[in-house]
């Protein structure tokens, strides 16, 4: 197996672990913005929905790391736009 290979195994192993992690409600801490805003902020915040957001898209730049082309950048932006807008509008309380 080449070096580069490995590597990109690596990453993909860390990416599922991360989501994984964010998926079981025990990596809270990497959810930005979440992790360091205030008690009453958070309570604004539907986490279980931000949870299924944060880790359904780690999990999903998993394929993108293999792709290894200028599609690989066309697959991130827009699954991290979409992100954002879901982060932002279903995640929230009403």
């Amino acid at each position: 197996m080449s070096t580069e290979l490995i590597l990109l195994l690596c990453f993909a192993a860390l990416f599922l672990a991360l989501g994984i992690l964010i998926l079981i409600g025990k990596g809270d801490w990497l959810i930005a913005g979440y992790n360091l805003a205030s008690k009453k902020e958070k309570e604004k915040v539907n986490i279980k929905r931000l949870r299924m957001v944060a880790g359904i898209t780690i999990l999903l730049l998993i394929p993108a790391i293999y792709i290894g082309s200028i599609f690989n950048t066309w697959l991130i932006i827009p699954i991290c736009i979409v992100t954002i807008v879901l982060a932002n509008t279903w995640c929230m309380k009403k």
